[in-house]
């Protein structure tokens, strides 16, 4: 049984007919128009002349001067854990080769030869994202990877940290265009911009609608709405902590969604208040305070069996799990369905966000019932080969030719057969 303390509205990715249209008519004139497309959007939406649509080394070296030493160790410290936690999971993937007979059968794991990594730069600089996209596809042996940024309205240039976060992740070329026209811009190609086989990254209604509709022509990761947590919490929890990371996923968006679900009704009470104390001397809370008014949920189950049943359905981009430390090990395997899981009140999901190593870019909207989120295999293809003998294509053309007669393909059982004798 659910009883709903706090009910917040349901969301669903963005399918707002007039978004489809614009972004249609954006994806022309990109490939129609190329670089001129690019600073006739750039002017419209952002309010600047785009002069040089590819940032520069000099503008790189600047950058460097510009940001605060702390924040680029820091950064440089995230990195370093972000690339080693890529660099075990490739470790995980290995090529394949099987000989039996005459017959070699086996995979390679190849590399993509291009990425764009799409980097938002909307209402923060979100330079995390810069290391989360370009690190793994550096480890994966992605020979090109690109990087397209929005520039900032007041500055009319592309946040300097996110600058030096993109440079130190790997990034080989980094262009001042963001939104649909710059999905556009990686999948087409213009005259200052050569397309590429992958696009990533997250970004708003307009971006994501860009990497729908240019699907096909190259890949994704995923289609993206906004953020969310769910929190599944017994009476041992810190209601203060809960209520903190409600509001560090409040203040993305305010159609970021934030859930707690718990056994205890002391504890949803706690929260609830809890929430709105620190919304009161929140920088961000004009942000939070809509986003949790809105969406925010606070559910009242039984036991903790309805609150994993709940959670395995709802398939949250984050989960986190903030029940008694002894029974962590005994439930853990009970989630089946979230971009990422975060075990104990000690393992803030901000520290997945910015430095802890493991993808902040996951699933949404239910996404992780069949996916997982960004990680090195993103950017890796697993491709078969098979190699046989002739001994091996005699022994195997009878069978071969009487399928493809089965199924009215003369010309394969043809294929089959020449070989055959």
């Amino acid at each position: 049984m659910i009883e709903y303390i706090k009910k917040g509205r349901e969301r669903e990715l963005d399918k707002n007919n007039t978004i489809e249209k614009d972004v249609r008519d954006i994806i022309d004139r990109v490939k129609s128009e190329g670089d001129e497309a690019l600073r006739y959007f750039s002017k419209k939406y952002d309010g600047h002349d785009l002069d040089d649509i590819r940032v520069s080394k000099e503008d790189i070296e600047l950058a460097y001067e510009i940001i605060d030493p702390e924040i680029k160790e820091k950064i440089a410290r995230a990195h370093e854990n972000i690339k080693d936690f890529a660099i075990r999971q490739k470790e995980c993937m290995h090529s394949l080769k099987h000989e039996e007979g005459g017959k070699l059968l086996g995979h390679s794991i190849i590399p993509v030869n291009s990425a764009a990594c799409y980097v938002p730069g909307g209402s923060y600089p979100l330079y995390s994202t810069a290391l989360m996209l370009c690190a793994p596809a550096k480890v994966a042996g992605v020979e090109r990877i690109i990087a397209i940024t929005p520039i900032s309205k007041d500055t009319g240039k592309v946040n300097p940290t996110t600058l030096v976060a993109l440079d130190i992740a790997g990034a080989d070329e980094i262009y001042s265009v963001g939104g649909a026209q710059g999905i556009a811009a990686a999948c087409y190609g213009t005259e200052s911009i050569n397309p590429v086989d992958v696009i990533v990254g997250p970004g708003n209604s307009y971006v994501t609608e860009a990497k729908r509709q240019c699907y096909g022509k190259v890949g994704i990761d995923f289609l993206a709405g906004p953020s969310e947590v769910l929190i599944v919490a017994d009476s041992s929890a810190n209601p203060e902590i809960i209520a903190a990371d409600i509001l560090a996923q409040a203040e993305h968006d305010v159609y970021a969604k934030s859930i707690l679900v718990t056994n205890d009704r002391s504890l949803a009470n706690a929260v609830n208040d809890e929430v709105y104390i620190r919304l009161e001397d929140l920088a961000t809370a004009l942000i939070a305070r809509k986003s949790w008014e809105e969406y925010g949920e606070i559910l009242l189950v039984d036991d903790m069996d309805d609150a994993i049943a709940f959670a395995n359905e709802y398939a949250p981009e984050h989960l986190e799990v903030m029940v008694d430390e002894n029974r962590i090990d005994d439930i853990k395997d009970s989630f089946k369905n979230y971009g990422a899981i975060f075990l104990g009140e000690n393992s803030a999901e901000v520290f997945g966000d910015y430095a802890s190593g493991p993808n902040h870019t996951l699933p949404t909207l239910g996404a992780s019932r069949y996916t997982g989120g960004l990680w090195v295999g993103t950017f890796l293809k697993v491709c078969s080969f098979q190699r046989m003998s002739r001994e091996e294509a005699k022994r195997m053309a009878p069978d071969v030719a009487a399928l493809a007669r089965g199924e009215g393909l003369i010309a394969h059982a043809k294929a089959a057969e020449i070989r055959g004798k």
